[in-house]
């Protein structure tokens, strides 16, 4: 066992195993909060703003410290802020458990977001100096497939504990796993930084980032609620336009700035991040919201619900690490461009859909949305990682991870915004009126808007195609040849 465990050709696979052990622990919690929300919404009372909040929140603060996750990692060591995040995901998790109100709730889920932003930049990064470059993509799809096991099991999971213990519980079984990521860590994996000097951290540009952001969402989230017009919406939009716009130039012209802008010469990974910001923006959304449609409008359980993503879900498994084998021979680029394509069909389809759809009509929806998935997360990510260093991995995949919780948590907001705009009365009030035309009202009121927020989707996926058909190219990143000694090192391993 001990000869297993230290045969680097073998051991790299328990270190691929222990990555995305600690991986699934994040993918998990988000499918089965997407569950939840008509129970968390009906326990806590809160209104669909709150529940924006608690899936948006989290997806906002992971985007806005990745950065300074992926940088953090290479500096201080891959290992050692991957551990740190399970532990500070963990602990999140256990006062989201805890929480009694949606204030509680929300703020437990911005300290998951600290521990994501932690944890997900080194994963990548840790694969990234573990694999060779021609292995790097088939790695990358296993790391998404058994991430993809999360999500397809997620929704299931969380259905049943929904409704046979309590919304709280889906949020305590992160707890057991948390530990057990802690101890395959340090098991299996070997500890790795970037050994440049000057590393530090970019205050300024967190700043100016993470609040720019936040003016953005609060914006979008909130513009209903007071206004689109008001002072406050307003102010939050010209806030959020001056703090974006100094974050650019303070990477632009910073010394020790935490976005390599250098990284965004190559086109390859510029497409590929724009590529995961669109995918996120148009699909993000809808997962919140087509949970909502299945539980308040078809009347689905929260089981029935989440069965009903099972094979969205289980086909991403399944081709995910397909997708990721294919494209480190055949290049990305058109993976992606099928890809978006499949996701603006699936959108395009789910917009026509109507308060009575059965489950046989949804289903070619999950089915063509599971394979779009698959063919674009997955191939998006190895092209990014196949065009930056090794060792600026770490930073590397925090900007592509960015760009996917930038476009999540504003997809969100975007939707929520869209439905928000046709709804006078929301489903949960007319529920307690009794009043069947109120509940008829309610309904129209809600799809109407939820068919107007897909078609603004599946424009979305479609752009990102085009996006991927012009700038994704199939490069991979030399590796530096390695001094004698080492050769002779090697040499003596593998004979």
């Amino acid at each position: 066992m001990r000869a297993l465990f230290h045969d680097p050709e073998k051991r790299k696979w328990f270190t691929l195993a222990a990555v995305s052990f600690g991986l699934f622990m994040i993918m998990l919690d988000n499918t089965v909060v997407n569950v939840a929300l008509p129970a968390i919404q009906r326990d806590l009372h809160i209104g669909l703003s709150e529940l924006e909040w608690i899936v948006a929140g989290y997806a906002l603060t992971f985007a806005a410290l990745i950065l300074s996750g992926g940088k953090l990692a290479d500096h201080y060591g891959r290992r050692r802020i991957f551990v740190l995040g399970i532990i500070v995901f963990t602990l999140a998790s256990l006062a989201c458990g805890l929480a009694s109100g949606g204030n509680e709730l929300i703020a437990a889920r911005i300290v998951q977001g600290v521990g994501a932003a932690l944890m997900n930049p080194a994963t990548l990064a840790i694969i990234s100096a573990t694999f060779p470059p021609r292995q790097r993509g088939m790695a990358i799809g296993i790391w998404a497939g058994v991430s993809a096991l999360a999500l397809a099991i997620g929704p299931l999971v969380g259905g049943l504990i929904t409704e046979h213990a309590s919304w709280n519980w889906i949020f305590f079984v992160n707890i057991p796993i948390g530990i057990a990521a802690v101890a395959a860590s340090y098991l299996f994996i070997d500890e790795s930084r970037d050994t440049r000097a000057d590393q530090r951290l970019d205050l300024p540009g967190l700043l100016t980032s993470g609040l720019g952001l936040f003016a953005l969402e609060y914006g979008l989230i909130e513009a209903n609620t007071y206004g689109w017009t008001s002072g406050r919406i307003l102010g939050s939009f010209v806030v959020a336009a001056i703090l974006i716009g100094a974050f650019v130039l303070i990477e632009i012209r910073g010394r020790n700035p935490m976005l390599d802008v250098s990284l965004f010469r190559n086109t390859t990974y510029t497409g590929a991040n724009i590529v995961m910001l669109l995918v996120a923006l148009a699909m993000f959304g809808v997962f919140f919201f087509v949970s909502l449609y299945m539980q308040n409008v078809l009347g689905y359980s929260a089981v029935q619900a989440g069965a009903a993503f099972l094979p969205m879900t289980v086909l991403i498994v399944l081709v995910a690490p397909v997708t990721g084998r294919l494209s480190d021979r055949y290049g990305s680029r058109w993976f992606l461009t099928g890809g978006l394509s499949l996701l603006g069909v699936q959108l395009f389809y789910f917009s026509q859909l109507g308060s009575s759809a059965t489950y046989w009509q949804l289903l070619p929806a999950f089915i063509i949305g599971g394979i779009g998935m698959a063919m674009t997360m997955t191939p998006a990510t190895a092209a990014a990682m196949r065009a930056v260093p090794v060792d600026r991995a770490g930073v590397g995949s925090a900007v592509l991870n960015s760009a996917r919780q930038i476009g999540g948590s504003l997809g969100i907001a975007l939707m929520g915004a869209i439905v928000a705009a046709s709804v006078t009365i929301s489903l949960q009030t007319a529920s307690r009126s009794g009043n069947p035309a109120l509940v008829h009202k309610a309904i129209q009121q809600f799809m109407n808007g939820f068919s107007n927020a897909l078609i603004v989707a599946g424009v979305i996926a479609f752009a990102g195609a085009v996006v991927a058909a012009v700038l994704v190219r199939h490069e991979v990143h030399e590796e530096p040849v390695a001094p004698p000694a080492t050769v002779e090192r090697v040499a003596d391993l593998v004979g």
